[in-house]
């Protein structure tokens, strides 16, 4: 058997019912046994970043997650017209250690049609600006509604579910293929 791909799942959002966290615990959920997906729990706990600072163990543990990574898909909401603050400010702690330079990242907006659309455009100019590698390919809208979301705390919807993994998987198929 071959080693499994680690997929680090990160939410933009702290809320503990988002439906951007919902989607990534479903991505988790879902994903074939060949994808190890986890979900990154320390936005709420990271500190501001100030530059020129090594920061604390939080952006320390940062630092080793995004790097044990062979892949990174990003869910987040838009607020006030554009990603949250503190999802900028974990990208922000990436700049200077380059965490995310060449790294494969997808994103994934679950945002009701016509919505999110500036946090997608915020998201893909700092990813571009850490030199991330943007997989279009595994990048895509799904709405998920709150009401999709069940006791578990993941999507109930199998039409949303298997959108959700096929995301996942186009993201591992392009690290594996070695489409960068």
């Amino acid at each position: 058997m071959t080693t499994p791909l680690r997929l680090l799942l990160i939410s933009g959002s702290t809320r503990d019912s988002s439906t951007n966290t919902a989607a990534l615990r479903t991505v988790a959920a879902t994903v074939p046994a060949d994808i190890e997906a986890t979900l990154y729990d320390g936005l709420a706990d990271l500190p501001q970043f100030v530059p020129g600072t090594d920061g604390p163990s939080t952006a320390e543990t940062l630092h080793k997650t995004i790097g044990a990574a062979d892949a990174v898909l990003i869910c987040t909401p838009e607020y006030a017209g554009m990603i949250p603050g503190s999802l900028k400010n974990l990208l922000e702690w990436t700049v200077g250690t380059a965490d995310l330079h060449d790294k494969p990242v997808a994103y994934v907006n679950v945002a009701y049609e016509g919505r999110g659309e500036e946090a997608v455009a915020t998201l893909r100019t700092v990813l571009g600006y850490v030199g991330a590698d943007l997989v279009e390919a595994a990048s895509a809208r799904i709405t998920v509604l709150q009401n999709m979301i069940g006791a578990d705390g993941t999507v109930e919807d199998p039409a949303v579910r298997n959108r959700l993994a096929a995301a996942a998987v186009a993201l591992a198929a392009h690290v594996r293929g070695g489409n960068r």
